[in-house]
């Protein structure tokens, strides 16, 4: 079977048992990267007005809230993340009546609304950078300048290096350096300037005065450096990140930072919520992002990261579990994002990108859907290097530099690129083929990956066993090897993550799975590389 049976056949008043603590604790969150979702006037490059007008294709899906990228004035040196205004929407985009008219049609479809908040840096065009590299001390003050080692000051203050490659100092006109943990463009803030941290309140709060119901936060664990800027004494620093200490990365006083940032966000009505993209060594320091006083999510990058092995896989998640459970916080699950080769790619094959997916929204806690995964796109591998705007392909030692194959603009309609995304062409070429691929070809398509995610969200909305925390616990079960099998309220879960078929005695009757599955209701034969729900 595939997922011929609803969530009208299943529960006809099932509701989310975290309702009441918390619409973000088994919320299923899409991710917009804004210059790659839809081009309202004809430029080429994605907009908020496009956002606006295929909303609902994210209502029909089933997500309950919206994550958009950075769409700030910006020099779009790294996409966006390069900010020079917070609090003015870059014509590119549009500007702030489109931004308002985007939040409000989106509560009006039931969905909430998440933006970007860039803290770690600004942009180089930013005023105040522009006015430190005039020679204003107080606005160098906030930034991380320091006088160069050697003779003459020749050499960078210490060994960091940047994240996309090459040293993390750049040397300006008077002799001194600037610290960019990213791109030269993007000169990192110093924290502890009383007036760096004022400045972010307020950004906060002109948009949470919009109307936007929280903040995904870039760089979450990068805003403090280690007190004296000691060096690491180790190269290729970007490959440690998430795995051993840093004395750039995830220093325990970014955590008053986010406590400051939590009391704002609960002095304002109704729940807003903040969300950390935070690299940590381990799940337990991860956690830490979540506690009960800080911010509400944390990106599982531990799960995203995880090979296809089953093994691997039930490690990292009783790993993530218990993290987040000893904090009173749920967790979230993630597997592809703008930042990283799409999970079908990463994975091998579309029946694995499948049935990842099915295993994700089954676990207990929230889940993250980047654009584009709900219609099984691969990773455009053969982009060619004059249209690559990945900052990290033009440096080396970063960074694989490779971004931009999982930020190639989607397909929505027709059999020739731009496939309805716009009037025009598109900023980075889409393959030939990707019509099949479009949302209009695989709507109505029982078989196809966009309607099995809009069969497994509707699932999920119905029945408190996938997805809420509260439900109950996840248990699992005796399996074969290569083979997952757990239990929630209600339900039971299989992944055969072998390259073959395998038969087991059936857990329940089967209600969704990725692949068709044979039982006679005594014993399943489980499809290779599958995920199949059951009821119990």
């Amino acid at each position: 079977m595939t997922h011929e049976s609803t969530a009208v056949q299943l529960a006809s008043a099932s509701s989310n048992a975290a309702a009441s603590t918390g619409w973000w604790r088994d919320a299923v969150i899409y991710q917009v990267y804004v210059r790659s979702f839809a081009d309202s006037d004809g430029d080429g490059v994605g907009d908020l007005r496009g956002v606006r007008e295929r909303l609902p294709h994210l209502a029909r899906l089933g997500v309950d809230a919206v994550w958009l990228t950075p769409f700030y004035v910006s020099p779009q040196a790294d996409g966006g993340y390069d900010v020079a205004d917070y609090r003015a929407v870059d014509p590119l985009f549009g500007d702030l009546s489109d931004a308002d008219d985007l939040v409000r049609a989106a509560h009006a479809l039931g969905l909430r609304v998440i933006v970007d908040v860039v803290p770690n840096h600004t942009s180089e065009q930013h005023p105040w950078f522009r006015a430190a590299l005039a020679g204003d001390p107080r606005a160098r003050a906030r930034y991380h300048f320091r006088p160069g080692r050697g003779p003459g000051g020749a050499e960078p203050p210490n060994d960091w290096e940047s994240v996309f490659g090459g040293p993390a100092w750049t040397r300006v006109e008077d002799g001194s350096w600037y610290l960019h943990l990213f791109a030269p463009e993007q000169p990192d803030l110093d924290w502890e300037h009383p007036e760096v941290a004022a400045e972010f309140a307020s950004v906060l709060r002109f948009w949470l005065d919009l109307g936007v119901d929280g903040f995904r936060v870039d760089v979450a664990h990068g805003m403090v450096k280690a007190a004296g800027l000691p060096d690491i004494g180790h190269g290729a620093q970007a490959t440690l990140i998430g795995t051993q200490p840093l004395p750039f990365f995830d220093q325990d006083g970014v955590h008053e930072i986010h406590r400051s940032w939590r009391r704002l966000l609960d002095s304002y009505e109704g729940p807003r919520i903040g969300v950390a993209e935070a690299w940590a060594p381990t799940s337990e320091r991860l956690a830490r992002y979540v506690r009960p006083d800080e911010l509400h999510q944390a990106f599982n990058f531990r799960f995203l990261n995880c090979p296809w092995d089953t093994t691997a896989l039930r490690t990292v998640i009783d790993e993530s579990l218990a993290a987040t459970a000893s904090v009173g916080a749920p967790t979230t699950w993630v597997l592809s994002n703008h930042d990283v080769v799409r999970h079908r790619t990463r994975y091998g094959s579309l029946d694995r990108a499948r049935a990842a997916a099915l295993l994700m929204l089954a676990l207990p806690g929230s889940a993250y859907v980047y654009q584009g995964e709900e219609l099984g796109l691969p990773e455009v591998t053969d982009l060619p290097d004059e249209v690559r705007q990945d900052p990290a392909f033009l440096r080396t030692a970063g960074q694989d530099g490779l971004r931009d194959g999982c930020r190639v603009p989607l397909p929505w309609c027709g059999d020739r690129p731009p496939y309805g995304f716009g009037p025009a062409g598109a900023w980075l070429p889409q393959p030939a083929g990707w019509g099949g691929l479009s949302v209009a070809a695989q709507t109505g398509d029982p078989h196809s990956t966009l309607e099995l995610y809009r069969a497994a969200l509707e699932l999920r909305r119905a029945l408190p066993g996938l997805g809420s925390p509260e439900a109950g616990p996840l248990t699992w079960l005796p399996a074969p090897e290569g083979v997952l099998l757990f239990t929630r309220p209600g339900l039971a879960c299989t992944l055969n993550g072998r390259p073959a078929a395998v038969e087991l005695p059936a857990p329940g009757r089967p209600v969704l799975s990725s692949a068709p599955v044979e039982t006679d209701g005594r014993t399943v034969l489980l499809p290779a590389d599958s995920c199949t729900w059951w009821a119990i």
